[in-house]
């Protein structure tokens, strides 16, 4: 049984990269205007909430040096 041999099933995988198609693939289809339009309109969206949220978030990140930490209040001044 082990020296029969018996062909592979899906032997024609195996000869697929040698196979070439002489059927070329339909042209890709333009963009219209209103496509082009709202993809541009779409990026600078995105892109203006990113530096919107970076301008508004800087102040945030930045550390506070007036804040109650260094002036002292008026229950610290009356013990």
């Amino acid at each position: 049984m082990l020296g029969r041999r018996e062909p592979v099933p899906f032997a024609f995988l195996a000869e697929a990269d040698r196979f070439r198609s002489n059927v070329t693939p339909p042209p890709r289809e333009r963009a219209s205007a209103a496509q082009i339009a709202g993809r541009w309109l779409l990026g600078l969206t995105v892109t203006a909430g990113l530096v919107g949220s970076l301008v508004i978030g800087t102040p945030a990140l930045t550390p506070d040096t007036s804040g109650p930490g260094t002036e002292q209040s008026q229950a610290s001044e009356r013990r």
